[in-house]
């Protein structure tokens, strides 16, 4: 079955302080979403397609596209390569940007503009983060049985596997019922504090288990949800952009108002494996440490570029 890997690879990563994306954290100087292009294809993927700013194109081919599109499917067949472009030209024209917008509109925004380049079931991720290798068999397997409306899937992450020392974090926070999404709210300032202890320190101090299931934006999701992504990205615009120039349209926010709407079932995938990401220049040296070890182990071959 065909199925795309949608990388969102366009933000800015400012707590980074650069574009993490292409940041040469693997052993022979692989990007993270190398790694993530390696584990799909050879869990069955076909196709790649990659978000990105327009100045990125060329980096982006440089660094890994061209090489992906010289891969083969796992029934022989070249891996199918696309470049979508997030940028303001795509926001619809009654809404007029202000001048001093530089940031883009978030991840609603991002997966909207793949919109052309994928007509079959299609994951999703950031680029900055590491999933492991049976998530993407995960996915794969649930994309093949889904319904083309109304269903959705996620893969699950533990809270406590995904904060970091060095700052806080953004995580979608998830109510889970048996293996069904009821609720999520993205959360945007998680702190991992010295005693072990996480809370959401947004506003005081909401102390946050551990284990809480939390979405890392690996989602799963069939073509027909472009139109439920610009409806919502469109209403967006009308009432919650306005003047705020960091205004950001999220898709946990998105899924979370479509489970409420009844519009939407998603289903909460596990994996065996430990996320591990990049959020701050302080989590580089952890993050190159465990792909040294996955390459020794022979999770990964010497090299992702051979």
């Amino acid at each position: 079955m065909n199925a795309a890997l949608v990388i969102m690879a366009a933000g800015l990563g400012s707590r980074y302080g650069g574009n993490k994306q292409v940041d040469g954290v693997g052993p022979n100087g692989e990007i993270l979403m190398e790694y993530s292009i390696y584990d799909a294809i050879r869990a069955g993927f076909t196709k790649i397609v990659f978000i990105i700013k327009p100045d990125m194109v060329q980096l982006i081919k440089d660094l890994c596209g061209d090489r992906v599109s010289r891969r083969l499917t796992p029934d022989g067949q070249p891996v199918q390569v696309r470049y979508a472009i997030q940028d303001f030209t795509s926001v619809p024209s009654f809404y007029q940007i202000p001048p001093e917008r530089t940031k883009p509109f978030g991840t609603t925004h991002a997966v909207l503009c793949a919109r052309d380049c994928v007509n079959e079931p299609f994951c999703v991720i950031n680029a900055d983060d590491y999933y492991g290798v049976d998530a993407y068999r995960t996915m794969y397997e649930h994309l093949q049985r889904m319904a083309p409306v109304g269903e959705a899937a996620m893969v699950g992450y533990l809270l406590k596997n995904t904060v970091s020392i060095n700052g806080t974090v953004s995580r979608g926070v998830c109510h889970v019922a048996g293996d069904r999404l009821t609720g999520i709210r993205e959360t945007l300032k998680i702190q991992l504090f010295a005693d072990g202890s996480i809370a959401d320190v947004a506003d005081g101090r909401r102390e946050l288990a551990p284990d809480t299931i939390v979405s890392m934006n690996f989602w799963g999701f069939a073509p027909s949800i472009f139109g439920e992504l610009e409806r919502y990205f469109h209403d967006f615009l009308r009432s919650r952009a306005g003047g705020d120039l960091k205004a950001e349209c999220l898709l946990p926010n998105m899924v979370g108002d479509l489970l409420k709407e009844g519009k939407l079932s998603v289903s909460v995938l596990h994996s065996t494996d430990r996320w591990f990401g990049m959020t701050y220049q302080e989590d580089r040296d952890t993050v190159a440490q465990a792909l040294r070890r996955l390459h020794s182990s022979g999770t990964y071959p010497a090299s992702l570029r051979e």
